[in-house]
């Protein structure tokens, strides 16, 4: 599977929408795909980060709104459906200056459309997939959507790039006194709030303080920042950063802007002081305050180098502080959002269809399948000729609705069967095959499953009985949106009622 991605980079809108889907495209690699970027990117060092990881790069000399963009995007994307027929494309889109139109005019040439966003900043959404990983992030900002339009919202989905896997689990150590501090505020810095920073930092009286400020390769004031440290050897400058993970590590607080790198320090349990360089970033800065994860100062123009200094002093000697701050921020990540989104993507291309007679061995396969005999309630081994009369009796029967569902590669995955046992009450079956469990297939199939039939009857509340001992299906149909309704008892084994209600 070839995956595009629309992101941009530049002086004026920064690094961060190109980072994070940095991290997508490395996990999507991961998966042995092919990553594409089509971009308008500044930065020759980013440029060269992409191709040496293996992913093409494609230039956009004017992006949108200027109306070649949206000409060359389409032509590149209709040029590979051309020559691959049989896959179905999928572009990312990450940018504030994309549009309704620019994502209608993608999918109403028929590809698939992920669109990462950060506060509901279009008027209309037509994408498949909108995935918003701020803490901030609320259904309310999506109310104008098409009625496929899923949404994927949260930290659970943060997107972290491949170097920061080999720090799951690692703990940090809180010293007695800080002393050394890391300074990120993001790939441009177009109002060189990092100059103000560093004029802060010379204010502190921490004996032993060294501070770590990274300028990143769209940022234009290297010269004058460069000119302000002077010779306080304890402030150092590093330019194109390309160990994030180790710097974070090495840092016992960071000032940071309030964008995607709020979420790295989260992970790696750093205590941070963020500062609002854009409105994108007030909420993130506010919440991450009002949980304890973070010190909010607010916008960058309100505050003063006086105050940055004061403050940086205070939590340098507060151990208790934080102590707080990593505590309550390694709650907020758990590092896994970017394998959440790729099952997300292939799981979003699940189509269900009505079974027929051809499906009757393939869904007799399924049925003897070990795992799927042991979740039975009698599990003893189907015999095909048994199996093909119940089949038969499933299609005739008006009150049964069996369904296939297939893959975004046209790959059946499993089935979904819905048997009426009173007028608008179903009870429900499903079973995923072997090869496409823990994929998060089973949930969207029953998603998928659901709106077929409410499409076709009258359905008002589908029950489900799963053995108690079954964790995994109980876990899918709560999230599948079935509510626990008691314990129960069916052939002699202890189950759990699940309802679900119209």
């Amino acid at each position: 599977m070839n995956l595009f991605i629309r992101a941009d980079a530049d002086t004026k809108i920064g690094t961060g929408h190109l980072m994070r889907c940095l991290a997508l495209a490395q996990a999507w690699q991961d998966q042995r795909g092919k990553v594409t970027f089509i971009s308008h990117c500044e930065s020759q060092s980013l440029r060269k980060r992409l191709i040496d990881e293996g992913m093409d790069f494609i230039a956009i000399e004017n992006p949108h709104p200027d109306q070649s963009d949206l000409d060359r995007t389409m032509e590149i994307l209709n040029e590979f459906s051309t020559r691959n027929s049989q896959n179905k494309t999928w572009l990312v889109i990450d940018g504030y200056h994309f549009d309704s139109a620019y994502q209608k005019k993608i999918k109403d040439e028929g590809y698939r459309l992920l669109w990462i966003d950060d506060y509901g900043q279009v008027d209309h959404y037509y994408a498949d997939l909108v995935l918003n990983q701020n803490i901030s992030a609320d259904e309310s900002l999506y109310n104008n959507r098409e009625p496929y339009t899923r949404l994927l919202l949260g930290t659970r989905y943060v997107l972290l790039r491949r170097e920061f896997k080999k720090w799951q689990g690692w703990k940090r150590e809180i010293p007695v006194v800080a002393r050394k501090v890391l300074v990120t505020l993001g790939g441009a810095d177009p109002d060189n709030v990092s100059l103000k920073v560093i004029r802060a930092l010379k204010q502190v009286e921490i004996s032993g303080l060294e501070a770590k400020i990274i300028v990143g390769p769209a940022n234009p004031n290297l010269q004058t920042l460069v000119q302000e440290i002077g010779d306080h050897s304890n402030l150092q400058i590093i330019t194109n950063a390309a160990n994030m993970p180790e710097l974070i590590a090495w840092a016992d607080v960071a000032i940071s802007a309030g964008g995607s790198t709020c979420w790295e320090m989260a992970f790696m349990g750093l205590p941070n002081l963020v500062i609002v360089l854009a409105e994108n970033q007030r909420s993130i800065a506010e919440v991450l305050s009002n949980v304890g994860a973070a010190i909010n100062f607010g916008w960058h123009n309100m505050i003063a180098p006086q105050l940055i200094a004061k403050t940086i002093e205070e939590v340098l000697i507060s151990t208790d502080r934080r102590t707080n701050m990593w505590r309550e921020s390694k709650v907020i990540i758990d590092g896994i959002g970017t394998n959440r989104l790729i099952r997300e993507i292939n799981a979003g291309g699940i189509s269900v269809w009505k079974a027929t007679k051809k499906d009757c061995n393939l869904i007799w396969k399924w049925a003897n399948d070990p795992i799927v005999r042991s979740s039975a309630f009698c599990p003893d081994y189907i015999p095909l000729e048994e199996h093909e009369k119940w089949f038969d009796t499933k299609l005739q029967n008006p009150g049964c609705f069996l369904f296939i569902g297939y893959d975004i590669m046209n790959k059946p995955i499993g089935q979904i069967r819905f048997d009426m046992i009173r007028d608008g009450v179903f009870e429900v079956d499903v079973s995923i095959d072997k090869d496409y469990r823990g994929k998060g297939y089973g949930l969207q199939l029953i998603k998928k499953g659901i709106d077929e039939l409410i499409k076709l009857s009258n359905v008002i509340a589908i029950e489900s009985f799963v053995k108690s001992d079954n964790h995994a299906s109980k876990s899918v149909f709560k999230q599948a949106g079935f509510f626990f309704n008691g314990i129960k008892v069916v052939k002699g084994d202890e189950v759990s009622h699940f309802m679900w209600k119209r």
